[in-house]
């Protein structure tokens, strides 16, 4: 357990076989920018969405691994009641999110 709860363990998948594997070290962090900048620094992996590491990657200052182990990511589904009458925050949620 970190300082801050639970370490989120990391999920993979190869040939539909789920894996999970607990980390741990001297540097667990959990904002993007910084597991980012200590990739970037040469500090160890970063378990990150593709999107936020796509610019290094190209760049050749990141290299993907573990590429077979990572099943391409269909996206966030947001659930809600199927009310007729939404509290204006979450129809506002719901139009700006929906694709």
């Amino acid at each position: 357990m970190g300082a801050g709860g639970p370490v989120y363990r990391w999920e993979f998948e190869k040939r539909g076989k789920p894996v999970t594997v607990s980390v741990s070290g001297p540097l667990i962090v959990n904002d993007v920018e910084l597991t980012l900048r200590a990739a970037l620094d040469g500090l160890g992996l970063a378990f990150l969405f593709e999107e936020h590491a796509a610019e290094h990657i190209a760049r050749g200052t990141l290299v993907r691994v573990l590429e077979d182990w990572c099943p391409p990511f269909e996206g966030f589904f947001l659930y809600y009641p199927s009310r007729r009458q939404q509290p204006a925050a979450l129809q506002a949620l719901v139009d700006a999110i929906r694709v």
